[in-house]
């Protein structure tokens, strides 16, 4: 292991704002994150991050947590060489800094329970905010997560931003046949509907609106009420840890969500103080008082 560096700490500080970060056990190399947008990448882009990891760095690459390929080992004289091979395929690399990171999500609708299209709202969020914010100095970095259902594979309430696609179900209990094989009760993998005295019960204050109870009943008993997305706010991992906690609306509009994403960071940017997380600001500034700052039209 060799941890002697000859670079100047001004320069280790500005390719760690390309995206580079220093790599402790070679000297003055670097590990280059690049960019997957949404964590889908083309045949070909993958071939050139490849490529690029074995012309540029050690030939190696990692994936970050947060769905970047990392490239190993690439040598300070090689960064500028290696951004611009990539440039040429449309990649980029980044995230790190006081600024938006980027974005994650998982399958979405290609996942069996999936309820919107992680995939598709994730690439406008990289668009609008990881890259159209990238000049806007945060007090703190700020990560954004999509779930497509209730499962939470991609713990969006971990992050300063999660979004989770919802259906919420619609009950007209006067339907109800006490069936003694409850399809409803069935389906429910939470196990807030159950039977209860020949009649199904509803629990929706522990509903996660999971929607697998939707049109299961063959009598009817249970539809659709709306689909949608609900939004967690102020959530965060790491050394200090905090659970976002949802706005109070399920939206219907995909629209809705990128305008709240926007005020969201707009307040922390204006709001925020140097070196607090979203979470911080939310828990000073108050819960209710940021959720109608957020919810103002």
């Amino acid at each position: 292991m060799n941890t002697t560096t000859t670079l100047a700490t001004e320069d280790i500080r500005r390719v760690k704002a390309l995206g580079f970060l220093q790599d402790k056990t070679t000297a003055d190399c670097f590990n280059g994150r690049v960019i997957t947008r949404n964590g889908k990448i083309t045949a070909e882009e993958m071939t050139a991050i490849a490529e690029a990891a074995r012309r540029f760095g050690s030939g190696e690459i990692a994936m970050t947590t947060r769905l970047t390929c990392e490239i190993q080992r690439v040598p300070y004289d090689s960064i500028e060489p290696l951004r611009a091979f990539l440039a040429d395929y449309g990649l980029m690399t980044g995230g790190t800094g006081a600024r938006v990171r980027p974005v994650v999500c998982c399958k979405g609708t290609t996942c069996q329970y999936g309820l919107v299209d992680a995939y598709a709202l994730s690439r406008e969020i990289h668009d609008r905010f990881f890259v159209g914010w990238r000049d806007q100095k945060l007090p703190h970095k700020f990560k954004i997560a999509v779930g497509g259902c209730p499962n939470n594979c991609v713990k969006p309430d971990l992050n300063d931003i999660g979004i989770v696609g919802q259906r919420v179900p619609a009950h007209d209990m006067d339907k109800c046949r006490g069936c003694k094989l409850c399809q409803i009760q069935k389906a429910c993998p939470i196990g807030v509907s159950y039977l209860g005295d020949g009649k199904l019960v509803y629990d929706s204050e522990r509903c996660n609106y999971c929607g697998r109870c939707v049109e299961r009943c063959p009598f009817g008993v249970v539809s659709a009420e709306k689909q949608g997305y609900r939004v967690y706010i102020g959530g965060r991992w790491g050394k200090h840890t905090a659970t976002g906690r949802p706005l109070a609306p399920v939206f219907t509009d995909k629209d809705e969500v990128l305008a709240v994403i926007e005020r969201a960071l707009t307040l922390f940017r204006d709001q925020g103080e140097a070196g607090e997380r979203f979470s911080d600001t939310v828990a000073r500034l108050g819960f209710d008082t940021v959720q109608a700052q957020l919810l103002a039209h």
